[in-house]
């Protein structure tokens, strides 16, 4: 039997901050190595001995000590079953993992596998991605397993292949079914294209109709609703709608998928239609009072951020993974299509995986260990990790889970169907000098719903400005 676990605590990650910080900042191009010989081998393997393949976990999930013993527990059973291949696994904690890979990259240390890892993760090592399309087409590897347009998602930038699925989670609408009864409105279609009955009539079921919705389902503490000339926008007791934990480029996908590059690669722009959902969300908030502002989600009484889980919410479009945080919520919540902007309907998609390095010594090595952990892996993995299986066999057993816990009855079929409208390129794929873009993202949000009386149009202009410094500042 042979495992190798390297478990890398806080003396390492001291290290790697500090030999980041001498060396400079930046996301493709690490500053200095630490770690010497604590780091695993990457030299050609000697005739006759496996041929060690390093994983390195966790620019994402993966470092809770609950979640450790199934990872040990998968190397082992890699190990068992392969003589030529060592599988050598490498967790790092999640704070500092950015920090230990740079630094082992730029010591000629550099894993052949990662993850699992989201597409912000993925993105600090933006364009050093091994391209899998030929490793597929050799080995003849199944790509038709996946969920509809989940393999796309990862086909994107001129790049290539350069990751398959394995945990996804789609957007969808949550909704509180007693909010509407009470209200006596139809609850939103749960199958995308179709229509809303509003009033007896059928209308399109988009954004609009949401902010309507949303408007009618607003309620202060007299019962009166927002499209009330009596309502009290000072004393709200239940809110129409909540972008619950998505940022603005989130918030801007919904209306389509884009990106805040330009297709030049260096030139900062907000697209028209993600321009418009920001200022489709400012009048929730600030017109409508409809979604709460930044005090208001922040506040103990609303959960502290997490709003939507404090069951005086109507509807919030959020991802598959809130499953894990809505426990305070209530009984009687469930699932619908996301609205569509004109002709277009953008599910937005949060997906993990994992990904093989691209100047990898053993690429063949490395896609064999890469299969293992998307297929015979994945069943143990996910159940960690808390991700819907992109491989559409393995659903069911994933929502049989889930149907135990929420026994009211939820529509995962809807979870299902919104893969296919997952947004392309990904609202989270790179832009230059990333996390401070990212940074600079938040804090736009962040005025934008704690700031009444706005010029939108004009902040978003100098927002734009300021993005355009900080991809400046990469060059």
């Amino acid at each position: 039997m042979r495992t190798t676990v390297l478990r890398f605590g806080s003396l390492l990650a001291v290290l790697a901050l500090v030999v980041s910080a001498c060396g400079g900042q930046g996301q493709s191009e690490p500053a200095s190595s630490a770690g010497g010989s604590q780091e695993p081998a990457s030299s050609d393997a000697v005739a006759g001995e496996p041929v060690e393949i390093h994983w390195f976990c966790c620019l994402g999930a993966g470092d809770d000590p609950a979640q450790v013993p199934t990872e040990e527990a998968v190397v082992e059973a890699f190990n068992e079953s392969h003589d030529d291949i060592e599988l050598v696994l490498e967790i790092v904690d999640y704070d500092s993992a950015f920090d230990v890979m740079s630094t082992e990259i730029a010591g000629g240390n550099a894993p052949d596998i990662v993850g699992p890892v989201g597409v912000s993760g993925a993105e600090a090592f933006h364009g050093q991605w091994l391209d899998l399309t030929d490793l597929i087409a050799s080995t003849g590897y199944d790509t038709s397993q996946f969920a509809e347009g989940s393999v796309e998602f990862y086909n994107v930038g001129g790049e290539g292949q350069i990751g398959l699925p394995f945990a996804i989670y789609p957007s969808m609408l949550y909704y509180h079914r007693d909010m509407f009864d009470e209200a006596g409105l139809e609850y939103p279609p749960h199958a995308y294209g179709d229509p809303y009955v509003l009033d007896g009539e059928e209308v399109e079921w988009n954004m609009d109709t949401l902010a309507e919705l949303a408007r009618r389902l607003t309620v202060d503490v007299d019962g009166n609703d927002a499209t009330s000339p009596d309502f009290d926008p000072e004393n709200v007791a239940q809110w129409g709608y909540e972008p619950q934990y998505q940022d603005l480029r989130a918030v801007g996908s919904y209306f389509g998928s884009g990106s805040l590059l330009a297709d030049d690669g260096t030139t900062a722009q907000v697209p028209d239609h993600w321009a418009d959902a920001w200022k489709w969300l400012y009048e929730r908030i600030w017109t409508d009072f409809s979604a709460m502002n930044e005090a208001e989600v922040n506040a103990p009484e609303q959960g502290n951020g997490n709003a939507y889980n404090s069951g005086k919410i109507a509807m919030a479009l959020t991802h598959m993974w809130y499953t894990c945080c809505i426990g305070d919520a209530g009984d009687d919540w469930d699932i619908a299509a996301v609205p569509a902007n004109g002709d277009t309907t953008t599910s937005n998609f949060n997906a993990d995986t994992f990904r093989v390095w691209g100047d990898t010594e053993h690429p063949e090595e490395a896609f064999e260990v890469l299969t293992y952990l998307l297929g015979e892996a994945s069943p143990e993995l996910l159940q960690i990790y808390g991700g819907m299986p992109a491989i559409e066999a393995n659903q069911d057993a994933f929502f049989d889970g889930l149907d135990e816990t929420y026994a009211q009855g939820v529509d995962w079929q809807v979870a299902r169907d919104s893969v296919q409208y997952a947004d392309n390129p990904s609202f989270e794929a790179f832009v230059p000098n990333y996390q401070e873009t990212f940074d600079a993202i938040v804090a736009f949000g962040s005025k934008l719903r704690s700031t009444e009386g706005l010029d939108v149009d004009a902040e978003i202009e100098t927002f734009t400005e300021q993005l355009q410094e900080i991809y400046d500042r990469a060059e």
